[in-house]
């Protein structure tokens, strides 16, 4: 815990500042809080704000979720259906359900409220419009309110296109577009889907389709690289219409880019840090980013902390720790995605059939579902050893060979 302050604050200064209240903004937030910095917590949206997520909280989310945070969980998925472009369907049975599907909307409104109750300030319908640091130790922050702000820390966790990471200098080695409808389903068709969530590997290079069950609503998506919407948008219909989801009027119809660090990219400037989606933490392959963005918002949080009572050259070590606090963690897991993204990529039939016809592949997928292993784990198996080395020589043999073990 800070000591109390023995001096009452200029009107508009803060110790730490938080942009965007998000998974990664309102846990940076309420950690900021519990250890008694005077925290303000921004985000441009009025709350709760719709966001663009299939809204599907892997284990890695659901163990970095704070205790007790009250959320819906509209289904649980215990099996997953595979297909190819929608072929060689096959479903899988979880050998522990986990994947729990929630509306972003009321996750990032329960993490915000949490936050409120350890003491942060929340103020919405709030832009940030420029930010400077000063020579003073600390950094001004306007917004479109006419304000002008002050604080010893600020974190930038305003989404994929953060302003506070342009200040940075986050750079990206992978950019998608991803589409996403809510569609509101009958009561066969919800039965259909109940328990059950679609993954089928795309025709666009390293794309993919979703289908995530939530009562009397489904939500259905795509992506793929940035740079060709219109295949993309060809693709979205068609996955839809053949996935019973394309008639009835969608509740959401929206798209937004996802962005993957590149792994030697900056995560803070002076006194301004960045996390989450801001951050560019997304994993290559699948595009998960809400345990990324938690994880980050936890470690930016109390990194934010240490930076409230830093003074001059001290501010770089704090900065510069919590670079390889994140690279350490979940820098090893996108760099493991990553190879796997280019396996993916070169050769998604040779992926398929190792996640559907060998048992210990679609254990070790499961297993990071549930959240037992990483991406990282996966990547060492010798399964996924054989498959990259496969796919570096593809040929329509070379998954037949692996088909049979």
């Amino acid at each position: 815990m800070l000591p109390p302050s023995n001096s009452t604050p200029a009107p508009g200064t803060w110790d730490v500042i938080v942009i965007g209240a998000g998974p990664a903004g309102a846990t940076a937030a309420r950690v900021a809080a519990e250890t008694g910095c005077r925290t303000l917590l921004l985000e441009r949206a009025a709350i709760p704000r719709y966001k663009t997520c299939g809204g599907g909280l892997i284990g890695a989310s659901l163990a970095a979720l704070p205790p007790g945070l009250p959320l819906n969980v509209y289904d649980t998925a215990g099996r997953f259906t595979f297909s190819l472009n929608g072929t060689k369907e096959r479903t899988l049975d979880c050998a522990t359900p986990t994947c729990a599907m929630v509306y972003r909307s009321e996750l990032d409104a329960a993490l915000t409220e949490l936050a409120a109750a350890a003491g942060a300030k929340v103020q919405d319908s709030t832009a940030l419009t420029t930010l400077d640091q000063q020579d003073d130790g600390t950094v001004t922050v306007k917004t479109n309110r006419g304000e002008t702000l002050r604080a010893r820390a600020i974190v930038g966790a305003d989404g994929s296109a953060s302003r506070v990471a342009r200040y940075v200098g986050v750079e990206c080695a992978q950019v998608d577009l991803a589409l996403e409808a809510e569609v509101p389903v009958d009561a066969r068709t919800a039965e259909r889907w109940r328990g059950r969530a679609l993954m089928e590997w795309g025709p666009l290079p390293g794309s993919f389709g979703w289908v995530f069950p939530k009562g009397d609503v489904c939500t259905g998506g795509v992506v793929a690289a940035r740079g060709n919407p219109a295949a993309l948008r060809a693709y979205k219909e068609d996955f839809l219409r053949r996935h019973g989801l394309l008639g009835p009027r969608p509740l959401h119809d929206t798209g937004h880019l996802t962005r993957c660090r590149r792994s030697d990219s900056p995560l803070a400037r002076g006194r301004v840090l960045v996390a989450g989606d801001a951050a560019a933490l997304v994993d290559h392959w699948s595009r998960e980013g809400i345990s990324y963005a938690l994880r980050s918002g936890d470690l930016a949080g109390h990194a934010a902390t240490r930076l409230v009572a830093a003074a001059g050259q001290e501010a770089g070590t704090v900065a510069a720790e919590y670079g390889r606090q994140i690279n350490d963690v979940l820098g090893v897991e996108m760099r493991a995605s990553s190879v796997l993204m280019g396996l993916f990529s070169r050769s998604p039939g040779l992926v398929h059939t190792a996640l559907t016809r060998l048992p210990p592949a679609w254990r070790r997928l499961d297993a990071y579902v549930s959240g037992h292993t990483s991406v990282a784990g996966i990547m060492t198996t010798p399964v996924a050893r054989t498959a990259t080395a496969l796919a570096g020589r593809f040929s329509p043999g070379a998954t037949k060979a692996l088909a049979k073990g």
